[in-house]
């Protein structure tokens, strides 16, 4: 990895973690596809992956007060099940795949309301957001406003969804880790294509302060622009991104 990248790497933690802490999503988006730019598929997956579990741990210990832990609990039984499956898959999309993949989820965000009867704080409805989107979270490299869906009708307030979003996207990230970074530890080529480890140490502490001065931030908005300004963030990213999977595969992958 050049200083260039690396550098680039631990900006992006900064940035993409205020940016999460104060929409719970569009951060991870945003982080997935920065590095998919400079490292290969399965290193992105466990570099976001690492990150992105101190991220929305801190932030879900920020806020832990607003957790909805019967929620968490759900989601994390059903987040095991989706980690076993697409490891015995043994899935790994190209990057020109990922790059749609990611361009093509935050288009979820603009499904019209009344189509959506989901309240993840009924237990088989978070059972089953445990298992979508730990899923997508393993194909695409996120699945925020798939988890969104699952909170579009919920009564809780501003800070419990992005409390509980975060909790639960310390599963989602666990499973990444291990879904990505097992063969990359055992295999033949281990730790290929991961930034070294000082990256990791700059980047991992600048996740956990980008995250409070995203606390900040939430703190100031009200609930009508929080929903309105993630929905706009989101899709501008996912046209970016179908935009670089066209090229991708224009040129060939």
């Amino acid at each position: 990895m050049t200083p260039l990248s690396a550098a680039f790497v631990v900006a992006m933690a900064f940035l993409t973690a205020t940016l999460s802490g104060v929409f719970g999503m569009a951060g991870g988006l945003v982080l997935m596809g920065a590095l998919a730019l400079v490292l290969p598929v399965q290193a992105a997956f466990v570099t976001h992956g690492l990150l992105q579990l101190v991220a929305n741990g801190w932030r879900a210990i920020l806020h832990r007060r607003h957790v909805r832990w019967d929620i968490v609990g759900w989601y994390a039984a059903a987040s095991a099940i989706a980690m076993a499956v697409v490891l015995a898959l043994s899935f790994v999309p190209s990057k020109p795949l990922l790059f749609l993949l990611l361009g093509l989820v935050p288009f979820l965000t603009w499904l019209p309301q009344r189509w959506i009867n989901l309240d993840a704080a009924r237990p088989p409805q978070a059972f089953a957001s445990g298992l979508a989107v730990t899923g997508v979270n393993l194909t695409a490299g996120v699945a925020g406003p798939l988890l969104d869906i699952f909170f579009v009708k919920t009564e809780l307030n501003r800070h419990a969804i992005v409390a509980t979003k975060a909790a639960t996207q310390v599963f989602a990230h666990l499973a990444k880790i291990v879904v990505y970074g097992s063969p990359l530890a055992l295999g033949s080529t281990a730790g290929v294509g991961l930034p070294p480890w000082w990256v990791f140490a700059l980047a991992v502490p600048l996740s956990m302060a980008g995250t409070a001065v995203g606390g900040r931030i939430l703190d100031r908005m009200s609930d009508v622009n929080f929903k309105r300004w993630t929905r706009w963030i989101v899709t501008a990213v996912g046209v970016a991104y179908l935009i670089q999977a066209a090229q991708l595969f224009a040129a060939g992958g």
